[in-house]
C-alpha cells in the first residue's frame, strides 16, 4: 500500500512504524501505545473496513470475482484470496480495486490525527518492510520473538495446527530482513509483562 503523502500536515508529528511478523505480539504492542496517548492507524482494520457491506469496493470486487459473497452480502474471505492471488492478473485486479481506498482511508486518519493535534502517530503495519514504506516513518519499531516461540504461540492460542503455523510465518518476510530495518526492537520472547515494560520504556523516550 502506498503511503498516504498527501495525507494531513505532519510538520511536528511522529510517525512510529510498528510492524513484527505473525505471533510476535505486534497487537499487544499497539494496544499499549493506544493507551499511552498514541494514535494509532491499523492497516489491517482499514483493510477491513473498505470490504464491508455497503462500501463501494465490495460491489466492485463481487463484479469482479464471481462467488464471493456470503449469503448474508457479505465478503467471503477465503474464496476471494484463492482467486485473487492465482495468478499476477487475479492480484492486479485486486489491488486495482482495494488500494486507492486504502489509500484514502489511512490518509484520512492521519488527517484526523493533525486536526486533534497528536504528536505521535502509530503506523501499525504489518507489510512495512514488504511494500518499502521504512522511509516514510521516523523510527521503525520491530516486535520480535524466535520464530520457534511464535510458531508456539499460533498453536496453542489461535488454534493453528503446526504446519499452517510454519507455512504462514514461511510467506512473511524472514525475521533477519526485519530485524535489519529495525531503528528499535522489542523482544517479545518472554512473558506478556516484559513486553509491556518495554513499551513503556519506548514510550517515554519517544
Amino acid at each position: 500500500m502506498p503511503w498516504p503523502a498527501d495525507s494531513a500536515i505532519l510538520d511536528g508529528m511522529r510517525i512510529i512504524g510498528l510492524t513484527g511478523g505473525i505471533g510476535s505480539g505486534k497487537t499487544t504492542v499497539a494496544e499499549r501505545l493506544r493507551q499511552k496517548g498514541a494514535f494509532v492507524v491499523d492497516a489491517d482494520k482499514v483493510a477491513r473496513e473498505i470490504v464491508e457491506p455497503g462500501q463501494p469496493a465490495l460491489a466492485e470486487l463481487a463484479d469482479a470475482f464471481d462467488g464471493i459473497l456470503t449469503p448474508e452480502g457479505g465478503l467471503d474471505r477465503a474464496e476471494l484470496a484463492r482467486q485473487a492471488f492465482a495468478s499476477t492478473t487475479a492480484t492486479d485486479k485486486l489491488n486495482a480495486i482495494t488500494h486507492p481506498r486504502i489509500r484514502a482511508r489511512t490518509a484520512e486518519l492521519f488527517d484526523t490525527a493533525a486536526e486533534e493535534g497528536r504528536e505521535v502517530v502509530v503506523y501499525d503495519m504489518p507489510l512495512l518492510i514488504e511494500n518499502g514504506e521504512t522511509e516514510t516513518v521516523d523510527t521503525v519499531l520491530v516486535v520480535d520473538a524466535p520464530d520457534d516461540v511464535r510458531i508456539a504461540r499460533l498453536v496453542g492460542s489461535r488454534g493453528l495446527d503446526e504446519d499452517d503455523a510454519r507455512r504462514r510465518l514461511a510467506a512473511q518476510v524472514d525475521r533477519q530482513t526485519r530485524l535489519a530495518a529495525a531503528d528499535v526492537v522489542l523482544d517479545n520472547s518472554g512473558d506478556i509483562e516484559t513486553l509491556v515494560a518495554q513499551v513503556d520504556a519506548f514510550w517515554d523516550e519517544v
